[in-house]
């Protein structure tokens, strides 16, 4: 394995993470066609519905496609769904070598583009940048593989670990950088998931704005092209259509199978019954009906006791702690609900990226053992 070969995926990997707010349900994928050591064509995927990356950058190359050497970071589909096999697409193009991060996860390709690239006499390399790659797709890469989204928890809190003040104060513990970030966290994500507490004491939208996005004219219009979709567990349905969530554009409402929702429905928006888990919303339940619908990545924007309840779950793939530089005392509101007893009981978190956010810091954490 060549050091061009990492240099070459490098930009793949460049191009594809163009896709990152735009191309739900789909994969993130660059491409980049290399003849002489030049860059003869390149391209990502934008939207679903529209030509995958390789298709773009054989555009791009034309008759010098013939013979060059094809980076895609990941494995070119095989079958028919809304755009041509784009192994189909190399081979006619008459490359020579094609080098794939990774394979592709989804069972209607799984090997069979790398194959059918193989019996057309072109030479296949696999697995090169291979976990940058899966780290750019993580969400559908789970999906495909388990049928359940990437989980990913917001959690902002002052240096004392707390969320808001007892009367539920909260904003703004961070500083506009951080919220920044987190803009970019909804914009990435397939789904927003908030509990009815948020929503009475916050008063919360959760949409993507972009005055606050902090990105170039190009990736925000492609971060605003598409609104994650929004859903309120509310196993009650305490919070009223007046609500600025509701008024903010359709949403999902997650709630107990028998409940009284047709005023949510008769108001345009869309309500999920689902079996109760000890009284509440099974979320195991509402995260699987997400990744059916095509969510990669879902974000979890919630108070202490949802956001503990995907906790105690074990349904949280990913934590991001924005951390203020502030002490809001014993009184304030812990970081979860998550009843624990003894030492032994403890949660145990990898931590992978602590980075200073304007004034505040992020930690990127993950559950599992530390070290």
């Amino acid at each position: 394995m060549s050091n061009p070969d990492h240099a070459w995926m490098a930009r793949a990997l460049r191009l594809a993470r163009r896709g990152l707010y735009s191309t739900h349900p789909n994969p993130r994928v660059g491409c980049v066609i290399v003849a002489a050591g030049e860059s003869v064509g390149e391209g990502w995927h934008v939207r679903a519905g529209e030509p995958h990356a390789e298709v773009h950058a054989l555009c791009q190359a034309g008759a010098r496609a013939r013979g060059a050497t094809a980076y895609v970071t990941l494995e070119p589909c095989s079958h028919f769904g809304r755009t041509p096999p784009c192994a189909e697409a190399l081979v006619a193009a008459g490359v020579d070598r094609v080098v794939a991060a990774m394979q592709d996860p989804n069972p209607q390709v799984a090997g069979r583009g790398l194959e059918r690239l193989r019996s057309a006499g072109i030479d296949v390399l696999c697995g090169v940048q291979e976990a940058a790659a899966r780290e750019l797709n993580v969400g559908f890469i789970k999906r495909m593989e388990t049928g359940l989204p990437f989980v990913r928890v917001k959690l902002a809190m002052s240096l004392d670990g707390r969320t808001a003040m007892a009367s539920g104060e909260s904003q703004w513990i961070t500083g506009p950088a951080a919220r920044a970030e987190v803009q970019r966290l909804r914009a990435r994500s397939s789904a927003i998931v908030t509990g009815a507490d948020t929503l009475l004491m916050d008063h919360a939208r959760l949409t993507v704005r972009a005055e606050e996005l902090g990105l170039d004219a190009e990736q925000t219009r492609l971060a605003l092209g598409r609104q994650p979709l929004r859903v309120l567990v509310d196993s009650r349905l305490r919070v009223p259509l007046a609500a600025p969530f509701f008024q903010a554009g359709p949403a999902l409402v997650a709630t107990l199978a028998g409940g009284s929702a047709q005023i949510y429905r008769s108001a345009g928006h869309e309500v999920l019954e689902l079996p109760a888990s000890a009284g509440q919303v099974n979320l195991a339940a509402l995260l699987r009906e997400l990744a059916a619908r095509g969510a990669n990545e879902v974000l979890v924007e919630a108070g202490p006791r949802l956001a503990g309840a995907f906790a105690q779950h074990g349904l949280v793939d990913e934590y991001q702690l924005f951390v203020a530089p502030k002490l809001l005392g014993s009184l304030a509101r812990p970081l979860l609900e998550l009843p624990l007893d003894r030492m032994s009981e403890a949660r145990e978190l990898q931590i992978t990226d602590i980075r200073a956010v304007g004034t505040d810091w992020r930690i990127v954490a993950v559950p599992g053992k530390a070290g």
